[in-house]
C-alpha cells in the first residue's frame, strides 16, 4: 500500500474513530438538531483527531502523525 493511500486511510479512522462515540454521546445528552448535531461531531473530531501526512525523505516516502496530544511530529 503506498504511503499516501496509506495516510488517507489512517485520517479516515482516526475521525470515524472519534466522530461516531462524541455523536452518540452528544445525542445522549444533548436534544438538538440532527443535523446540527453531525456537524457539532465532525468538527470536535476534525479537532481532537491526529493528522497523518506521507512526506518525501532522501530514504523514500514516510507517513508522518502530528496530534494534539503529543508534542512534535512522529514517523509511523
Amino acid at each position: 500500500m503506498k504511503p499516501k493511500h496509506k495516510a488517507l486511510l489512517f485520517n479516515f479512522l482516526g475521525f470515524v474513530f472519534l466522530f461516531v462515540p462524541v455523536r452518540l454521546l452528544l445525542g445522549y445528552f444533548l436534544p438538538i438538531n440532527r443535523i446540527f448535531l453531525a456537524v457539532t461531531s465532525a468538527i470536535i473530531a476534525n479537532i481532537l483527531a491526529p493528522k497523518f501526512v506521507a512526506i518525501q525523505t532522501d530514504e523514500g516516502e514516510k507517513v508522518m502523525m502530528k496530534w494534539i496530544f503529543i508534542k512534535g511530529i512522529r514517523e509511523i
